[in-house]
C-alpha cells in the first residue's frame, strides 16, 4: 500500500465563468423513450409521476422543468401520450416544456388561500388526465422502498390526498415505479449520454470552485457567513444546504451560516452543491498539528490519512463492470465501519439530485455502468475529532463514450485530461482510464485549513 504523507502541493486548477450546457431535443426524445420501454417491461399502463420544488427530478428529466414553490403530476400513458396536472402559478409553464403535452389545472396543489374555485373534484379531473380502472398504473415519488419487512411495491411516497384521488378516480391496480427512473441497476436516469454528461459536468466544477475559493478564504475572526457567501456561485440553485460550520455545528438546532466568528484550533465543515454534483470538506483551521487541542493532536494519523487512504482506494479501484457490492467491501477492507463508523454507502450517483440512488452497498449486485456519475461519499467519524471529507464527483465513461465526449465537447475533455493529470502527478493517485474527474477538486486534502501549500499525497 503506498505511503501517505503531508507534502507541498499546488492547488488545483478551476474553471470560472463556463457556459452552460443544454440538454438537447435528442436527449429529451431520449429519455421519453427510455421510460416509455421500462413501463413495457414492467407491464404498466400509465405513470404517474409526482413532484414538488425537493422531488423534482424525475418529473423534470422529462418536462424539463420542476413546479418550483407547487406541487405537479406527469400522467404518461404507455403509448407516450402525456398529462401535465398543475397548480396556479405552473399552468404557464406547460407551453415551455420539453415534453409534448396536455395541461389539466389542479388548484389543490397551488399555494394556501390562493383560489380553488374548481367544479370538478380531483378524482373526475384524474379521470379526465388518464387514470381509469381497466389500467395498471405505477406511482413514481422519489424515493427507493428496499426494507425487507415491507411490501415494498404497495408503499407511495405521494401526499395521501392525490393517492386518495387516484383510487377514486378508479386505479385500483398500483404499484410502486420509482424504479423506473431510478432504480441503481436498470433506472432510466442511471446512465447519461454525453450531452447529459456536459450538461451536469457545469455543475460539478462550479461546486468545486466554490469550495476552492472558500477554503482559501478561511481565517480566524471571519464569520461562517463571510464563507459560506463565497459558496454561492452564478445564480445557480444549490440542490443541498450549504454549509459553512465552524466549531460545533448545530447550536439551537440551526443548520445554515451564521454569526459564529472562526477561532483558531477550530473544525470546519464546508459544503455546497448544484446539479451534477457536490464538493464537501472538513478540517482544523491550524497551520500545523501543534495548534491543535493535546486530546485531538493525532488527528493526521488517526482520522485524516486512513480516511485519504479509503478515498484512494475507491478511486483506484473504481471502474465499469464492477458490483457495488465490491466496492462496499473494499471501503470495509481498509477503514473498518466498527471503528471509523461510517453509515452510509461509500458512494452514490449524481444528477439534478445530489443523491439520486446508490448502487453501493452490503452485497449489491448493481452494476457500475459506464455513463454514471459518481459522488465519493465516505463519512469517517472518530469521537473527539473533526471529520475528514473530500466529497467530490467522477463519471465512468468507456473508449466509446470518451472519444464521443472528446469530439463533441473538446473544452469538456481538456477539463478533463488536466483533472486527470494532477491527480496522478500532484497527488499520487492512479486512476483507471475510464473514471473522469467532473470535480475540479477530487483527491486534494488539506488537513490543515490555514496551511494552504500542503496537502496529503500519495508516493
Amino acid at each position: 500500500m503506498p505511503t501517505v504523507s503531508l507534502s507541498a502541493v499546488p492547488q488545483p486548477a478551476v474553471w470560472h465563468d463556463l457556459s452552460s450546457v443544454t440538454l438537447s431535443d435528442e436527449t429529451l426524445r431520449e429519455r421519453h423513450s427510455k421510460v416509455l420501454d421500462r413501463m413495457r417491461q414492467q407491464g404498466l399502463d400509465t405513470l404517474v409521476v409526482y413532484a414538488d420544488k425537493e422531488h423534482g427530478g424525475n418529473f423534470e428529466y422529462l418536462t424539463g422543468f420542476i413546479p418550483r414553490f407547487e406541487e405537479a403530476l406527469l400522467i404518461l400513458q404507455k403509448e407516450g401520450e402525456a398529462v401535465l396536472v398543475l397548480g396556479n402559478e405552473n399552468l404557464k409553464l406547460a407551453a415551455h416544456a420539453r415534453l409534448e403535452n396536455h395541461v389539466v389545472h389542479a388548484p389543490w396543489f397551488s399555494l394556501p388561500n390562493q383560489p380553488m374555485d374548481n367544479q370538478k373534484s380531483l378524482s373526475v379531473l384524474l379521470q379526465e388526465a388518464g387514470i381509469t380502472a381497466d389500467k395498471r398504473i405505477g406511482l413514481a415519488g422519489w424515493k427507493l422502498f428496499t426494507g425487507i419487512a415491507d411490501e415494498t411495491s404497495q408503499m407511495f411516497d405521494l401526499p395521501a390526498f392525490i393517492v386518495d384521488a387516484i383510487r377514486q378516480a378508479g386505479g385500483n391496480r398500483l404499484q410502486n415505479a420509482t424504479g423506473i427512473f431510478i432504480a441503481p441497476d436498470s433506472g432510466a436516469r442511471v446512465v447519461n449520454n454525453p450531452n447529459e454528461l456536459a450538461h451536469y459536468e457545469y455543475g460539478a466544477n462550479l461546486a468545486s470552485t466554490a469550495i476552492l475559493t472558500a477554503l482559501n478564504a478561511i481565517e480566524p475572526d471571519k464569520t461562517e457567513k463571510q464563507i459560506g457567501a463565497l459558496l454561492a456561485a452564478e445564480g445557480q440553485p444549490n440542490n443541498v444546504v450549504m454549509i459553512a460550520g465552524t466549531g460545533d455545528r448545530f447550536a439551537k438546532a440551526n443548520l445554515y451560516p451564521s454569526d459564529k466568528v472562526i477561532q483558531r484550533g477550530d473544525k470546519f465543515s464546508l459544503t455546497t452543491s448544484y446539479k451534477g454534483g457536490l464538493s464537501s470538506r472538513a478540517a482544523y483551521v491550524v497551520d500545523n498539528e501543534t495548534e491543535l487541542a493535546p486530546a485531538v493532536a493525532d488527528y493526521l494519523d488517526v482520522v485524516a490519512k486512513p480516511y485519504f487512504q479509503a478515498v484512494v482506494t475507491w478511486l483506484e479501484n473504481l471502474r465499469i463492470g464492477m458490483r457495488g457490492g465490491e466496492m462496499y467491501s473494499l471501503i470495509e477492507s481498509v477503514l473498518p465501519k466498527a471503528e471509523y463508523h461510517w453509515h452510509l454507502n461509500p458512494g452514490h450517483l449524481v444528477a439534478d439530485e445530489e443523491w439520486l440512488c446508490s448502487p453501493i452497498g452490503p452485497g449489491s449486485m448493481a452494476t457500475l455502468q459506464s455513463g454514471m456519475i459518481l459522488q465519493i461519499d465516505i463519512i469517517p467519524s472518530r469521537a473527539g475529532y473533526a471529520g475528514a471529507s473530500i466529497e467530490d464527483t467522477v463519471a465512468l465513461a468507456d473508449e466509446a463514450l470518451r472519444h464521443d465526449i472528446e469530439a463533441r465537447y473538446p473544452e469538456l475533455w481538456q477539463r478533463i485530461v488536466i483533472r486527470r493529470g494532477y491527480i496522478e502527478r500532484a497527488i499520487g493517485i492512479r486512476l483507471p482510464e475510464d473514471v473522469l474527474p467532473f470535480s475540479n477538486t477530487v483527491g486534494y486534502l488539506r488537513p490543515w485549513l490555514l496551511d494552504r501549500s500542503r496537502a496529503l499525497v500519495c508516493r
